[in-house]
């Protein structure tokens, strides 16, 4: 069976330059992501006015000619329940740890007007996302340890209220595309397998090993990290299971500041992590490539990611 490929990119930096480099180097699927951390809501609010600009449009429309999908990955739960809501509604954020509401980041979990307006949202969203598979990624905030504190939610973990998050996603998803499939984002504190929720049907693992970049003075961290692996594949399911990989994310080298980094892909290491991952049993591997989109290449010249699709031929 095939693995298939994705380059995960920002909004501004899908060209038709772009998408043609990607197909002639055999990439299956451009992924769009707004930008994350404190910006999150606003990048994704922006993203959704883009797609319905002609000259977005033109772009997806053009890329799926040449034989590639596209898919749209980002932090969304402060985009899909509004924080304005706070005011007349505090009980459907989460409790934080001094126990009071906070509007901050997330969401009550077990408040069910809350995942009521999480699924309506997520409606909206998928079907706003021009061109989309049926695959969709709406994670939660990207943040660590903000989970909700309250009576009901305190003794879950973050994984657990993560997929509680997802089930709704997944049900308001369902109503704009019936047999769409939600991702549950293995990611920093929900690296962990949930233990106290089940994942609805249509729910599947995307791995993102982000500690193995910022933790590397943290061997222990990066190790458990790695090992968690199985135990997610195990939970979740080989099915649809994807990589999000970091080796082409010159973002992240370049501390998600402008102007970018030079940036030179490290072969060896993809090809090692890929025949790794491939073993393993991962239907989807994929990588954040930000930062090499024009003013990278005004400054450095096109950067080179065949590192990446020649680890998976």
């Amino acid at each position: 069976m095939k693995t298939e490929s994705e380059i995960l990119i920002h909004p501004d930096e899908l060209t038709v330059k772009r998408i043609e480099s990607c197909a002639a180097l055999s990439v299956d699927t451009i992924g769009i992501h707004p930008t994350g951390g404190k910006t999150a809501k606003d990048s994704l609010a922006a993203l959704v006015e883009l797609t319905k600009t002609e000259h977005f449009r033109s772009l997806i429309d053009y890329a799926h000619s040449l034989g590639i999908k596209i898919e749209y990955e980002m932090h969304a739960a402060s985009f899909l329940l509004d924080r304005k809501l706070f005011t007349s509604h505090p009980e459907y954020f989460r409790e934080d740890e001094d126990h009071n509401r906070n509007p901050d980041v997330n969401l009550c979990v077990s408040n069910q007007y809350a995942l009521e307006i999480i699924e309506k949202e997520s409606e909206k969203l998928a079907r706003a996302l021009y061109g989309s598979s049926d695959r969709f990624y709406f994670w939660l905030d990207d943040v660590r340890k903000k989970k909700c504190n309250c009576e009901k939610c305190r003794e879950l973990s973050l994984s657990d209220q993560q997929l509680i998050f997802q089930n709704a996603v997944l049900r308001g998803v369902r109503r704009a595309i019936p047999n769409a499939k939600v991702a549950y984002l293995a990611y920093t504190d929900c690296i962990y397998v949930p233990t106290k929720v089940v994942p609805d049907e249509g729910i599947f693992l995307e791995y993102a090993p982000f500690e193995k970049y910022v933790s590397k003075q943290n061997a222990e961290l990066v190790k458990k990290e790695r090992e968690l692996i199985l135990p997610l594949l195990s939970f979740f399911g080989n099915n649809d299971a994807k990589v999000l990989e970091y080796w082409l994310d010159n973002s992240l080298f370049s501390g998600w500041k402008k102007p970018p980094v030079k940036f030179e892909a490290d072969r060896e290491a993809i090809l090692c992590d890929v025949c790794d991952y491939k073993r393993i049993g991962f239907e989807y591997i994929s990588t954040f490539a930000c930062f090499l989109g024009d003013d990278y290449e005004a400054l450095y010249g096109e950067a080179d990611i065949s590192p990446f699709t020649d680890s998976l031929k």
